[in-house]
């Protein structure tokens, strides 16, 4: 192919990164939609789908409804202003929130009360089971309950984020718009089990319709019109100034509380609702009929969560045991392993105690001198890596710890743990409320008969056990002394008041990882034009930087083979004519939610391997600290760059192949083609192609 250059900041060859988001979620809704999955778990998939649309609503489109308030006219990459964006949303979300519903009461319910498991209208009861929970509901549920009744004397009341109400209408002759909100507590569980656990028949009551059969409780001798469910969603996205901000943990407080009443960007209703109530709620919330969304089934599916974990064996997916790689079978120390060359795992499939282990022998071991790890999210009030090492610092280990703060939706669990470590004498440094500390680092110094050595792990999930469960992801240990050098050095501009600008291993955002793959992709633009070997294969989770997309389109047009696996959005437009022909992008699902990334750069045969924390974002390359780290162990590389990407690239089950036009189609086998599952070959056959078994 001869290479031509091409206006390639044209708006039409950017996809909406909007719609590209909800398109993702649309793969996830596809999970639940897919019967080859089993019952609970596609019920989880409904839960996910609903539990990503809350987090957009707060964040995406709570951005920008503030710019169309503030009068912004900036186009997005693909050219659209704030407000035709918001409109795109909308479009798009009508379909998918009918497909979500439908799935839930057309399929997963039906299929669930074949199974014994049922959710039951209080109506539908016999007498004799109204009776005792009419006896439950006042002993357990009616004092909880505050009815705000809404008439000239009442102002409507302030409606906390997320929080499910019922909006009351009563028959009162002196108020002709006598109306009232009952909240649905989230302190009381929202399905309420009707039967013992452990019977053939498993039904359960919703809790908004506890409480609406017996509001006479709530309004005696008032008649009941009716009432129905309604939830608003408000702007979640923590607001901090960094010229207002010096006592970082304490604004972060304030802000939490002020996330729980930030502006309405949508309200749900039940369908049924009659008109004059819904305009009533518009006016209160002060949002257009646009935000508002009618649902004809449950709102709030993410709660749907608990009935996705019942144990019901067969409705799940069929457990596993994570592999233990054979050089840590029956081996004690970690260290003395890691001492023998590089160590991958790759997670779910390959266990996560390792990383635990990691941490906690170094918190007991007498020669290890300090430990020093950034923490973004964790595994909450229970967590073994924090709770080590508290009991590092309690041992008189220097600790020191990167403790990002602003970790979205886990500050509240974060200043938890800082406060902790503090309290136990680890030094616990926050980032900027500018930058972001993503990266996911931890050292370890031990004192040595030749020396201090330093241990790492460099992986691309949280240090969260939960997680590792569920989540797929990469841990790399080593003690190559480049690379110990350079983690040092990367803590010390941490938690110093220096910045370092160069690296000799790792590359670090935002220091100069977009310099750094912008260079790595131009090398291969040119060795193609140069006739030698080119190749970029990446797999992240999410590309929508205009900056590393022109220099994709330029190797493109220059030959370059580029294979992408893009979970999430994707604004890049492969297979245009002329611009980006040999790019394909393909996305994967699947069990697990896949969270690695992994980049190879052909460069002309000497082949380049990393693996890290950061995605192909602009927030990634410029406002958070992330760590990319070379391969550089031959077997490793080989193994990410060959035999993984081989099998993502060959999934022909629960991949997807973007198309130019961004629509995503889920490829299937062809005629007389084995069908290849990719996570679940992992599953199957982790220990016969991983590195470390050899």
């Amino acid at each position: 192919m001869v290479f031509r250059a091409e206006p390639l900041d044209d708006p039409a060859l950017y996809l909406n990164r909007e719609v590209s988001w909800l398109k993702f979620n649309d793969r996830v809704l596809d999970e639940a939609i897919d019967e080859n999955n089993p019952l609970l778990e596609r019920l989880k998939f409904l839960a996910i789908y609903s539990h990503n649309l809350d987090e957009y609503f707060m964040v995406r489109v709570a951005g920008i409804k503030q710019q169309v308030e503030a009068g912004v006219f900036r186009t997005s990459d693909d050219g659209h202003l704030p407000a035709e964006q918001l409109r795109a949303i909308s479009e798009h979300l009508g379909p998918s929130l009918q497909r979500h519903m439908s799935c839930l009461q057309d399929q997963i319910l039906p299929a669930l009360a074949s199974h014994g498991i049922q959710i039951v209208a209080h109506r539908s009861l016999d007498t004799d089971t109204q009776l005792r929970l009419r006896a439950m509901f006042t002993e357990r549920v009616f004092p909880v309950l505050t009815p705000l009744a809404v008439d000239r004397s009442h102002p409507f009341p302030y409606i906390s984020n997320l929080s499910l109400s019922l909006a009351v209408e009563v028959d009162d002759p002196s108020n002709s718009t006598a109306f009232a909100r009952v909240k649905v507590p989230n302190s009381l569980p929202r399905f309420i089990a009707l039967d013992e656990p452990g019977n053939a028949l498993q039904r359960f009551l919703m809790l908004e319709d506890f409480i609406a059969c017996n509001l006479d409780l709530l309004f005696p001798g008032v008649p009941i019109l009716g009432a129905w469910p309604f939830r608003a969603t408000r702007d979640a996205d923590l607001d901090l100034q960094e010229d207002e901000a010096d006592d970082l943990l304490g604004s972060i407080e304030s802000e939490l509380r002020r996330r729980r009443f930030g502006p309405p960007v949508r309200l749900e209703v039940f369908s049924e609702m009659p008109t004059h109530l819904r305009l009533r709620l518009l006016e209160a919330f002060d949002i257009e009929e646009s935000d508002l969304y009618a649902s004809n089934g449950p709102l709030a599916i993410s709660d749907f969560w608990a009935l996705a974990n019942l144990d019901i064996p067969g409705l799940h997916d069929a457990p596993f045991t994570p592999a233990i790689p054979k050089r840590l079978a029956g081996q004690s120390d970690l260290f003395e392993v890691i001492r023998d060359g590089d160590l991958l795992l790759h997670h779910p499939y390959e266990a996560f105690d390792p990383v635990l282990q990691f941490v906690q022998q170094a918190a007991r071991d007498p020669k290890v001198l300090a430990i020093k790890q950034t923490l973004y999210r964790t595994s909450g009030a229970a967590s073994p890596i924090l709770a080590a090492l508290i009991e590092a610092a309690e041992n008189g280990k220097q600790v020191a710890v990167m403790i990002e703060l602003k970790a979205r939706f886990d500050e509240e669990n974060n200043i938890t743990w800082a406060r902790r470590l503090e309290h136990v004498g680890a030094h616990v440094v926050y980032s900027s409320t500018a930058l972001k500390t993503h990266g996911k680092v931890a050292l370890v110094v031990r004192d040595e008969p030749s020396g201090l050595r330093r241990y790492l792990h460099i992986g691309t999930g949280n240090y969260n056990e939960r997680s590792a469960c569920t989540y797929t992801d990469f841990s790399l240990f080593s003690c190559r002394e480049s690379l110990g050098a350079d983690v040092t050095t990367l803590f010390n501009a941490l938690t110093g008041i220096t910045k370092h600008e160069h690296y000799s291993e790792l590359i670090i955002a935002p220091t100069d990882l977009r310099n750094r793959l912008l260079q790595m992709i131009d090398r291969e633009t040119s060795n193609a034009l140069a006739g030698q070997a080119s190749g970029i294969t990446a797999k992240c989770n999410a590309l929508s930087d205009p900056e590393l997309i022109r220099a994709l389109y330029r190797a493109s047009q220059a030959g370059v083979p580029i294979q992408l696996v893009v979970r999430g959005v994707c604004v890049l437009r492969p297979g245009v004519p002329g611009i980006s022909e040999t790019i394909h992008v393909r996305s994967i699902i699947g069990r697990f939610l896949e969270h690695s990334r992994v980049f190879v750069f052909e460069n002309a045969g000497m082949r380049e391997v990393y693996l890290g924390s950061a995605d192909w974002m602009s927030r990634n390359l410029d406002r958070r600290v992330e760590i990319l780290a070379p391969i550089h162990d031959p077997e490793i590389a080989r193994y990410l760059a060959d035999d993984l990407f081989s099998l993502f690239l060959a999934d022909n089950t629960s991949a997807r192949r973007l198309h130019a036009d961004g629509t995503y189609e889920r490829l299937h086998p062809r005629t007389g083609e084995a069908a290849i599952n990719a996570q679940a070959f992992l599953l199957s056959n982790t220990g016969a192609i991983s590195p470390q078994q050899m």
